[in-house]
């Protein structure tokens, strides 16, 4: 989100956006598809007009930007019209999106004032950049109008800290009014390369992907849904590549189904029909990787991640997100699930026969 709002500001700035006239009506704020991919290119953005036809579909596919009709799903580099959600009000303000968007506001007010609260402190002999005590954070919310109350001020704190905007320094505390300190460990102002977007861990295959997000891939950041790619050697995550026992659903109904259905319908046969696990997620994520197209697998799990401390297991198949059946969906949806709900992820998962 923080890279696509970077590249918006950019194209207005250039005035790549603008409103356009097509087939009799006018088109406002508005970009075509192959000037942009020009612009990519010139700019070095990408090494060619390939990846940047693979990099604005990721926007597409992530609510960033849409076709003008909403007619075309499929980015083509042509004459055609696409927009930024944000420039037509039709981006998907979820309450996640909603807490976002407020604390990068925040961060930039807090960043940019002269005598701002965000200094270097020191807490039991360890110093910290730009920190600041919880009660004079919510002492500023109050002295700036963002908060009617400190109970509000001190709610908006606990919100940012659910959402990993703000967390204590040393993340052994929830947010309090006090004198401990916290800090912002999301740096909306890192100029994000449009690359990043296009990781290798981020790339079709015929098995599937590993699930990453658009807010921010720092290792760092809350908004990852993984620490990083399981490499060959590195025991940093218990993992399993793809097999042939996962298999493409091809057909099959929905609703609620016994194994005897789910292996008529091309699911592979599993030892139980579910286990239900409850994952809170922590400021650097959920901790597990999941690959696949339908159903979904669980590729990766960090050994000391929250998604381990609830049981999720490498090589279980996800089957419910939040109450919902996954089974039948792809990858990018069951990302999107987990990632606009709650800290907390109610997963129900399947494991195969061996």
């Amino acid at each position: 989100m923080i890279a696509g709002e970077q590249l918006r500001l950019r194209l207005h700035d250039g005035k790549l956006i603008k409103d356009r006239r097509y087939h009799l009506r006018t088109y406002p704020n508005c970009f075509v598809a192959q000037e942009l991919i020009d612009w990519l290119v010139s700019h070095k953005e990408v090494p060619d007009r390939a990846t940047a036809v693979c990099l604005l579909q990721h926007l597409i596919d992530h609510d960033i930007i849409h076709h003008v009709c909403d007619k075309r799903t499929v980015i083509k580099d042509a004459k055609l019209l696409y927009r930024f959600r944000k420039d037509d009000g039709t981006f998907p303000f979820n309450r996640e999106v909603k807490i976002f968007m407020r604390g990068q506001r925040l961060y930039e007010h807090l960043i940019g004032e002269k005598n701002s609260i965000l200094q270097l402190r020191e807490e039991h002999g360890v110093a910290y950049q730009c920190s600041f005590p919880g009660c004079q954070l919510i002492d500023w919310l109050l002295q700036n109008g963002e908060a009617e109350s400190r109970r509000r001020g001190l709610e908006l704190c606990r919100a940012l800290q659910e959402h990993g905007i703000i967390q204590h320094v040393a993340k052994k505390h929830d947010f309090f009014d006090s004198g401990l300190l916290y800090k912002f460990y999301v740096n909306f102002r890192r100029r994000r390369r449009l690359s990043e977007l296009l990781n290798e861990g981020d790339q079709d295959d015929d098995q599937g992907v590993v699930v990453s997000t658009q807010e921010d891939n720092h290792p760092d950041s809350p908004f990852v849904l993984h620490k990083g790619r399981p490499r060959e050697g590195n025991g940093a995550f218990q993992s399993v590549e793809s097999s042939k026992d996962l298999k493409q659903v091809a057909s099959g109904r929905r609703g609620s189904l016994n194994s005897l259905q789910l292996v008529s319908a091309g699911f592979p046969p599993f030892v139980q029909l579910s286990t239900t696990s409850v994952v809170i997620g922590d400021a650097l994520g959920w901790g597990f990787v999941v690959r696949g197209m339908a159903p979904c697998y669980v590729q990766a799990v960090d050994p000391g991640s929250p998604a381990a401390a609830a049981g999720i297991k490498a090589r279980q198949f996800v089957c419910q997100v939040n109450g919902q059946c996954v089974l039948y969906l792809d990858y990018r949806t069951v990302t999107r699930l987990v990632m606009t709900g709650t800290r907390t992820v109610v997963l129900e998962v399947m494991e195969p026969l061996e």
